[in-house]
């Protein structure tokens, strides 16, 4: 359907999105209309539009979204074996062991990274006081509005971080000097702890194309995405016996998170 902009009324949009209600899950409908509404209110703001006509529709029910499914505690052990030789260790070695988004993780700065000093009693990134320190974390940020990054420290949750995550953590950074290097001038300097090996920010299909030869590896198979990585922090916790809301808080869900003050630590005792 094209349809110029001054033209463009809620009908159009309707028919629109019924027509990719066929193929499309409804999460991902949203997605889209959310997109159109961003795009009018550009518009709007620029006179060039008197209404979002976006706004003025609900998203239709799409078919079913594939069903998200969680490793066993034995599958993410042999995950995280099978991902040892791959220069996505640490990002599995995160994923599993402290539930952040893949979104996330693959935003993740060196800056992001931080280690405690007992003598200030705070964090302090390790790109200024390194990895010889025996607390790490991370901080998180994510989105809390429609349309934007807030970045604020409210949005922020700080993730301390089990041995195994820290130590995979360290021997990335070293290995990351290996592509800067190869790269020179090439290479582009973000401070992406997960990055492209010309320093620019990977997307989601070259992280899920390299997580699926990893479960391939290990012997689940490639029907697996990085976000299931989540999925299964969630379920090994849960059956661990750690409570719901102590869950919850640890991967971000509104409404559960408790005050920026307060340590999360993540894994079991045996990864400490």
């Amino acid at each position: 359907m094209r349809r110029k902009l001054k033209q463009l009324c809620a009908d159009h949009v309707d028919e629109w999105l019924d027509q990719l209600a066929n193929t499309l899950a409804t999460t991902t409908l949203r997605e889209i209309q959310s997109v159109l509404k961003r795009a009018i209110r550009q518009a709007q703001a620029r006179d060039m539009v008197l209404r979002n006509v976006a706004a003025l529709v609900t998203s239709p029910t799409g078919t079913d979204g594939r069903p998200s499914k969680a490793l066993t505690r034995q599958q993410a052990e042999a995950v995280l074996k099978a991902a040892e030789v791959s220069e996505l260790h640490a990002y599995v070695v995160i994923s599993l062991t402290t539930g952040v988004r893949t979104e996330e993780a693959r935003a993740l700065r060196w800056d992001h990274v931080v280690a405690w000093i007992p003598s200030l009693k705070t964090w302090h990134p390790v790109t200024e006081v390194g990895f010889k320190h025996r607390k790490f974390a991370i901080h998180v940020w994510r989105a809390d509005r429609e349309g934007g990054d807030t970045k604020t420290r409210k949005s922020r949750r700080t993730l301390e971080l089990p041995k195994l995550a820290a130590q995979a953590f360290r021997q990335h950074h070293t290995r990351q000097a290996v592509p800067k290097l190869k790269a020179g001038e090439a290479w582009q300097d973000h401070q992406l702890v997960f990055c492209t090996s010309v320093g620019t920010p990977l997307n989601a299909s070259n992280v899920r194309r390299a997580f699926r030869k990893i479960a391939k590896r290990a012997g689940p198979g490639t029907a697996w995405s990085p976000r299931e990585l989540r999925h299964s922090f969630v379920s090994i916790m849960s059956d661990q016996g750690v409570p719901i809301e102590t869950i919850a808080d640890l991967v971000g869900h509104a409404g559960t998170r408790a005050p920026a003050s307060r340590k999360r630590s993540t894994g079991t005792s045996s990864d400490r």
